[in-house]
């Protein structure tokens, strides 16, 4: 597929309004991707390869049933030399690639899938092999270190330098310490969101957040240095959403972005007690995050899964993170006494219980249709006999089914060079954006799978390609 093809499939999934703004970034995006993809490979032990999925939205102009979405393969941890020991390990083990956990459900069958693959397991725990984010990150710190780029940990940038309104430099900060440090060429802001500064996401994102999916440390640096520089801030209300696992009550609000809420027999309801929403549609963080366009509240919140024993039973996920969580799935014998301990109406909590029972006894929902994979966008899940099932034994469960946010996707807006603007349209010399701290062209509504690292990564190489470009 050539590019228009691509971008013809963006324009058809994204919100209204978007592409008046985002139409040449999406455009860049498509026709540097596979470059991208090319100059990792070549330069780093990274070797990606397709996964199974369709495009969440195939049916779109442009749209593809297999050979957008990639991963990689499994590599050494080793590979990292002296960083090795500053990886931060995983919420969740990366013994597998994307694809084999895909294939194996880990998440819901540990000990099936661990079987199956027991000697792959066992030569990637002795190795130190492992798949996914961790794989990401130690390929590209390798190809980094291969190159001469020199990595100093434990350094927070504060404010930029500026020489006539132009961009030269860093002021850092290290151990109490700050110094100076000077750019002949540019500067490139890819710190992460803002999600972990409270006064920002507060401002941003009122009301309930349960958990926050990133590490600490994603504080909105490169927004308050290209604030300073005299950026314009876009899209500052957009964010990875999704439904989280707390991980340990000491650790809160950090958890774990998880999908544990497509289960048969889990709903989500409102603060009313009623469903608003197909529980397995594609964009669900986009539907649980709907605001108030007068006071921008959220129209939801608080929400929460409903579900029952089969659940649990079903859910290892959840009875392991449940016994380190005191608290955080509510049990009860009854819908009232449920409906009691998440203060949701008793009477609607029922009635809503009571009619999706009658859906999964008929196998249509006739409200969200969550029956049928195609109108909300596709998601791994299978059809009516996997996605209706009735809620009925006790003890009954409800969990709080709040915004889980991974990274928040607003930022200073950028070209399609990555140069960051001000607010008249101009750009500030020496300075460039990537990944979700910028301005994001890709919002809250994802496209498809991987809209968040693929874009990440291309944005990255498109600013090194414009500073590489750019006179000293």
């Amino acid at each position: 597929m050539d590019s228009r093809g691509r971008v013809s499939y963006i324009r058809g999934v994204a919100p209204e309004g978007w592409r008046e703004t985002e139409d040449a970034l999406w455009k860049c995006f498509v026709e540097e991707a596979p470059n991208m993809l090319s100059f990792v490979e070549q330069t780093t032990p990274l070797r990606f390869s397709l996964t199974d999925q369709p495009d969440a939205f195939p049916e779109i102009r442009g749209g593809m049933q297999r050979g957008r979405m990639v991963s990689p393969g499994a590599i050494r941890r080793s590979l990292a030399g002296p960083y090795t020991a500053a990886i931060r390990p995983p919420s969740l083990s990366h013994l597998f690639t994307y694809q084999e956990a895909l294939a194996l459900d880990p998440s819901r069958h540990p000990l099936k899938a661990g079987l199956r693959k027991l000697p792959l397991v066992a030569l990637r725990w002795l190795t130190g092999a492992r798949g996914m984010g961790t794989a990401l990150v130690v390929g590209l710190l390798k190809g980094c270190l291969d190159n001469d780029c020199r990595v100093r940990l434990g350094v927070r940038a504060v404010e930029p330098v500026l020489v006539g309104g132009r961009v030269v430099g860093l002021i850092v900060e290290q151990n109490g310490q700050r110094r100076r440090i000077f750019a002949r060429r540019g500067v490139v802001l890819a710190s992460g969101g803002f999600e972990w500064d409270k006064e920002l996401l507060a401002k941003h994102f009122p009301g309930p957040i349960d958990l926050l999916g990133s590490p600490p440390g994603n504080d909105g640096d490169a927004h308050k240095i290209a604030s300073q520089a005299g950026a314009i801030l876009v899209h500052m209300d957009q964010a990875n959403v999704t439904g989280g696992i707390p991980i340990r009550p000491d650790m809160l609000p950090f958890g774990i972005s998880h999908f544990f809420h497509r289960e048969a027999n889990a709903i989500i309801v409102d603060r009313n007690g009623e469903r608003f929403t197909n529980e397995y549609r594609f964009n669900l963080g986009a539907v649980i995050d709907e605001r108030d366009p007068i006071t921008n509240s959220p129209l939801h919140l608080p929400a929460w899964l409903i579900s029952d024993a089969d659940f649990l039973r079903g859910s290892p996920i959840i009875r392991y993170f449940s016994a380190r969580n005191p608290g955080w799935v509510v049990q009860e014998d009854s819908i009232a006494q449920l409906a009691n301990a998440t203060s949701l109406p008793q009477d609607t909590l029922q009635r809503t219980i009571a009619r999706f029972n009658e859906f999964c006894r008929d196998g249509v929902d006739v409200d969200f249709h969550r029956e049928d994979p195609g109108p909300h966008g596709i998601v791994i899940g299978g059809g009516k006999a996997v996605r209706l099932k009735p809620i009925h034994r006790k003890p009954f469960v409800a969990i709080r089914f709040n915004r889980t946010i991974v990274s928040t996707k607003g930022g200073p807006r950028t070209d399609a060079a990555g140069r960051v603007l001000r607010s008249d349209g101009s750009v500030i010399g020496g300075l460039y954006c990537a990944g979700v701290a910028m301005g994001n062209p890709f919002g809250t509504w994802a496209v498809g799978p991987g809209t968040t690292l693929g874009p990440n990564m291309t944005w990255g190489y498109i600013c090194a390609n414009s500073i590489a470009l750019s006179s000293p």
